[in-house]
């Protein structure tokens, strides 16, 4: 069947690894290193791996559509071993920089799941204090499914998170681009000036 075939072939990592006796894989990412304004919201989530409970459609989450996330979101964290979300707010991110506010923020979600992993995959060429086990996956949000998971689940807290933002600045259009540099949000900072959750070093220029 096609739809399960689209979840095995993102297992390759998390097979190899229970191949070789790891039973508890944890997948990590985040979601608003970019944005002008908001948290950079980190996600950790050990899933479990039997076929019948595999989540169907657990993809990066920048390729599905806000329905399909907030849907698959609901049934990662129902079927989830154990998750953490961390935010890491604007004020620490122009404090230590956005690459060590990442960092700090895997670092907590890891360390606060309820269940400890023997190893954590995470995206990109992240490396993390922690002292777990730990591997890098370049597109991991694409390729593994426990990434892919916490992509999901980050991207859909983040997002309602600047929703709600919206509602207490409302100049900015937070609701359609989330803290990211659009043409009408750099047009509200022209017109308003900064808010409480700009990151100043990110909005120098303006």
């Amino acid at each position: 069947m096609k739809k399960q075939w689209i979840a095995e072939e993102k297992l390759q990592y998390e097979r190899a690894l229970l191949s070789q006796g790891v039973k508890y894989i944890a997948g990590v990412d985040e979601v608003g290193r970019g944005p002008l304004a908001g948290p950079v919201v980190c996600a950790a989530v050990i899933m479990p791996l039997e076929e019948e409970n595999l989540v169907i459609g657990v993809d990066d989450s920048k390729k599905l559509s806000e329905k399909k996330r907030e849907q698959l979101a609901e049934e990662i964290k129902q079927k989830a071993l154990c998750y953490t979300i961390i935010e890491i707010d604007e004020k620490t991110i122009d404090e230590i920089n956005i690459l060590e506010a990442t960092r700090l923020g895997m670092k907590r979600a890891i360390e606060t799941l309820a269940i400890t992993p023997e190893t954590v995959l995470t995206d990109g060429n992240m490396t993390i204090d922690i002292a777990h086990k730990q591997r890098s996956v370049i597109h991991g949000d694409a390729l593994s499914y426990s990434i892919g998971a916490a992509s999901i689940i980050a991207k859909v807290y983040r997002d309602k998170l600047m929703d709600e933002f919206a509602k207490e600045y409302p100049h900015y259009g937070f609701e359609k681009n989330k803290g990211y540099g659009t043409a009408a949000h750099i047009q509200g900072i022209k017109e308003h000036g900064l808010c409480p959750i700009h990151r100043r070093t990110f909005t120098k220029k303006f």
